[in-house]
């Protein structure tokens, strides 16, 4: 099976891996020629994936079209505020019979669109399908057991991309339920700076446990209020990648919440967002402005909002979590 992977980040070489355990041809497209240039000669990304080589018969390149003609697989795994461009770059590119599979998460800012959405806004097809779940990029590159939700509306799409990546230390477990699926994916990167803010407060992991049991309640809600199905916070995608996020220093979203929470300097946290990708902070405008336009009450996002961009003091959080209904 021929795949693309859209992205040379972290996560978009680990599938590459996995993919590549496969046996499948792996092209990898990369935006910059520099930076591609850099990953072909040292065989790895030093910058977000260090130590981690990908084998010499995967191809990297910057051309976007001849990357993906011919590829039965499309998998986008960039950043969720670059989508739109990339998707209107390739729609004329992508055939009908293509396979498109998202592994980018989180919601528009303009348009509060889910990623699945913004794909839709210029590729008509009902192929596509989304990938979440508890899953950091070094630990998939360990080849250690993984487990993955896979959400679309055709099977012919999740039976493709099931054959691609499923291994002997990766499962994929299927539902329909793409709403759910990409909401749960989004949110838990904003669950994750807020359990962060307690962990920087030097509270335990008895309050994290609060926390997240909260959390997923509330994650429920805004699910059913979206369409989608409300059991899908059971799944990887859900309570899976929630644990994940809002109990490890690897996620970039509770490092950022941490040092929130120890109330650091300001230029230090300025610092911290200027040279790292976080995704929670994206997704966080975008699921304030969301639940507004929906008028879905979720205050735990209203807390975070204010604390992060209004200079609320986390210390509310504590108080928030005795006094929540």
């Amino acid at each position: 099976m021929k795949v693309t992977i859209l992205g040379s980040g972290a996560y978009g070489i680990a599938l590459a891996l996995m993919f590549n355990k496969n046996n499948c041809d792996i092209t990898i497209w990369e935006r910059f020629e520099d930076k591609a240039k850099d990953i072909i000669k040292h065989r790895e990304n030093k910058q977000v994936l260090p130590g981690v080589k990908i084998p010499d018969n995967i191809k990297i390149t910057t051309d976007l079209e001849d990357s993906i003609v011919g590829s039965e697989l499309i998998v986008i795994a960039i950043p969720a505020g670059f989508v739109d461009e990339v998707t209107l770059k390739i729609k004329d590119i992508v055939s009908k019979e293509q396979h498109i599979c998202i592994a980018s998460k989180g919601i528009e800012q303009d348009t509060c669109l889910f990623v699945d959405d913004v794909v839709r806004k210029y590729i008509k097809s009902k192929k596509i399908a989304v990938i979440s779940g508890p899953s950091f990029a070094v630990d998939i590159a360990k080849y250690v057991p993984i487990g993955l939700t896979i959400a679309s509306k055709c099977k012919k799409t999740i039976k493709v991309v099931k054959k691609g990546l499923e291994n002997d230390t990766l499962k994929l477990r299927e539902t329909d339920d793409m709403i759910g699926t990409e909401i749960c994916g989004s949110i838990k990167n904003v669950m994750a700076i807020a359990s962060g803010m307690l962990d920087g407060m030097g509270l335990p992991e008895s309050t994290q446990a609060m926390f997240i049991t909260e959390s997923l309640h509330d994650i429920k809600e805004l699910i059913k209020a979206l369409g989608g199905d409300g059991k899908t916070v059971l799944s990887f995608a859900g309570f899976g990648d929630l644990l994940l996020t809002c109990t490890s220093t690897k996620s970039r979203n509770f490092t950022f919440g941490k040092i929130i929470g120890e109330k650091r300097p300001k230029n230090e946290i300025d610092n911290y967002i200027a040279n790292t990708t976080i995704e929670g902070l994206y997704t966080l405008k975008s699921i304030h402005k969301l639940i507004k336009n929906k008028k879905v009450d979720i205050p735990i996002v209203d807390l975070v909002y204010d604390i992060v961009f209004n200079n609320e003091d986390p210390e509310e959080l504590k108080k928030f979590l005795i006094k929540k209904q």
